[in-house]
């Protein structure tokens, strides 16, 4: 078996000496594999060059890389929302169905620069950038659900640092907030404060500010998702623990484990999904997590499965691949630690320029119909 996983992976480095595993429907570029000998590749196939390698202290100090999708020229609608502190509107916010991605800034201050600690100064408003779905969740819908969680009328809340204010990036947004702002008046006997602006200007924050109630589990059980009619499933990693390596060795077939756990490449156009077009997730083939939907599923044209982004931003981790003589992103599943292959900017511009180039092997996929017998019930909102 491990002469047949050889043989794929010739044809891999091949394929990938031609692409550099970055073909998409657009553009198709070579990632720097071109100058490489072919042995030199099948060596470093063999050696395993990759996370895999290295040891959890090593790997813990390794700094995780910072993705951000590009939503400018998306199909999706952007908005700008401040409410106090940032850390538990963007939890709740994150926790509406529609909503594709969130970060936390400061916004519409004097300066186009700032951090934590001068907001004060430069009159920024700590706010949570909000990228939704507009055919899954509408304007009127996300503010309503934004009103319900802040003070608008509060003049101790309307300081610079945590004042509430809606600030948009689309002009004609604009008659719309101020037609649910006017409907919200009615539910309050002084006049709304909530600013309603263009957005000036944005900038990101800390780290350490980005998702702190889910890095913080404690605090993050304080959020009241009650007033959430849908509410996004979360996909909590102690649900699925890693097990033993002597199970894992015992589930995988051969190809399995060496994309797994020794960073192997299968074969493009030979594997199992990179056509798949039927509707359900794909999970972890080690754990079980939840990774992909088949709605954020596309044909790239690699001979891969192909994804604009995972199942929950959380669940895959990042990390830089310099073998093969091409500088990637390698792609890990949170829990596993499984090598699920790498992350690309060459993806729909529409879907916000992301390319995750997934291999099979890596995965499990269970279909849309199956989703409550294999235990994955609370997903099936997705696809509702």
């Amino acid at each position: 078996m491990k002469k047949n996983i050889l043989n794929i992976m010739i044809i891999s480095a091949l394929f990938m000496l031609v692409t550099g595993c970055s073909i998409s429907n657009n553009d198709t570029e070579s990632n720097g594999a071109a100058g490489k000998e072919l042995q030199d590749i099948i060596e470093n196939q063999e050696e395993g060059t990759s996370m895999n390698n290295i040891n959890k202290e090593e790997k813990s100090k390794i700094e995780y890389i910072k993705i951000i999708p590009d939503y400018k020229n998306s199909r999706y609608k952007e908005i700008y929302l401040a409410g106090g502190c940032f850390w538990g509107v963007q939890a709740y916010i994150d926790r509406i169905l529609g909503v594709e991605y969130t970060n936390v800034g400061y916004a519409n201050g004097n300066s186009e620069e700032t951090d934590y600690d001068s907001i004060k100064r430069t009159g920024h408003a700590e706010t949570v950038y909000v990228v939704y779905d507009e055919e899954k969740i509408t304007m009127d819908e996300l503010l309503g659900y934004y009103y319900r969680i802040i003070e608008p009328t509060s003049l101790i809340n309307q300081d610079a640092q945590y004042r509430s204010g809606i600030y948009y990036v689309d002009e004609e947004d604009k008659k719309d907030i101020e037609a649910v702002t006017e409907k919200e008046q009615d539910k309050f006997s002084k006049k709304i404060l909530t600013e309603i602006q263009p957005l000036e200007n944005y900038i990101l924050a800390e780290d350490y500010h980005q998702k702190y109630f889910e890095r913080n589990s404690g605090d993050y059980n304080n959020i009241d998702l009650s007033k959430i009619s849908r509410v996004k499933p979360e996909v909590s990693i102690e649900d699925y623990p890693k097990p033993p390596m002597e199970d894992v060795r015992k589930k995988l077939t051969d190809l399995q484990f060496s994309i797994t756990q020794e960073s192997y490449t299968e074969g493009p156009f030979q594997n199992e999904y990179w056509d798949n077009e039927e509707d359900g997730l794909y999970t972890d083939i080690v754990t079980g997590e939840p990774l992909f939907l088949s709605l954020y599923k596309y044909d790239s044209g690699s001979g891969w499965p192909s994804f604009t982004r995972p199942i929950q931003w959380d669940v895959v981790t990042y990390y830089m691949d310099e073998s093969l003589g091409m500088n990637r992103i390698e792609v890990r599943s949170r829990s596993g630690d499984s090598h699920l292959g790498h992350l690309f900017y060459d993806g729909p511009v529409e879907e916000g320029g992301l390319r995750y180039c997934i291999n099979s092997g890596a995965l499990d996929f269970v279909s849309a119909d199956d989703l409550e017998e294999r235990g994955y019930g609370k997903l099936k909102i997705f696809f509702e």
